[in-house]
């Protein structure tokens, strides 16, 4: 008997072998907040760029076509902390370690989506691969994960990895000044993550 081989199953058995990859290891790195502490997995953080002067935390924005607010977008105001996320890994794991397969969401969804808000990776756009919410088919079969961008400081990217490649998530201003996240080769968005509550930046 003949296997059935479709690229939804294919996907699915590497979806299977990258998690048994990506357990956790005595060695792996944990990812820190602002205050020095382990984020943990299923918690609730603002995401805050590094470099200050171009924009604040991240949130959602209606672009292009959208009817509803679908699109992952980092607020043009520096004072503006965004919108809180939750960073969660299907791994049963206590803390978040650099590499961990991720399922990044907003706490709030819109109130136009009846699904919840995980952030995807959607192709065939004028801006190229861009970060939305659930709710569009194109999306680019994969998982988000937090890797460390400094030995020094507590500052991060998130990598987007797919089947056969992987990308930098950073920015893209269109013509509306939406500072939109994107899919980019070496040009990350660094980001740190402070803890809902936590006054600590």
């Amino acid at each position: 008997m003949k296997m059935n081989t479709t690229p939804t199953t294919f996907f699915a058995l590497f979806l299977l072998c990258a998690v048994t990859s990506h357990l956790p290891s005595a060695t792996a790195d944990f990812v820190f907040d602002t205050d020095g502490d382990a984020v943990r997995n299923g918690g609730i953080y603002y995401v805050l760029p590094v470099k200050r002067g171009h924009g604040g935390g991240l949130e959602r924005a209606r672009t292009g076509n959208e009817t509803c607010p679908l699109t992952v977008v980092q607020s043009p105001f520096e004072v503006s902390k965004g919108l809180p996320v939750v960073i969660s890994s299907p791994i049963r794991v206590l803390y978040i370690e650099e590499g961990l397969i991720l399922n990044v969401a907003f706490l709030f969804g819109p109130l136009c989506l009846p699904t919840p808000s995980v952030w995807t990776l959607v192709q065939g756009l004028p801006e190229g691969l861009a970060v939305k919410l659930t709710g569009y088919n194109n999306t680019v079969p994969g998982w988000f994960e937090i890797q460390r961008a400094s030995l020094e400081f507590h500052d991060y990217k998130f990598v987007f990895r797919s089947i056969d490649d992987s990308w930098d998530i950073g920015i893209y201003i269109d013509h509306n000044q939406h500072r939109r996240l994107v899919a980019t080769d070496n040009d990350p968005l660094l980001v740190q993550f402070q803890k809902v509550g936590s006054s600590t930046a």
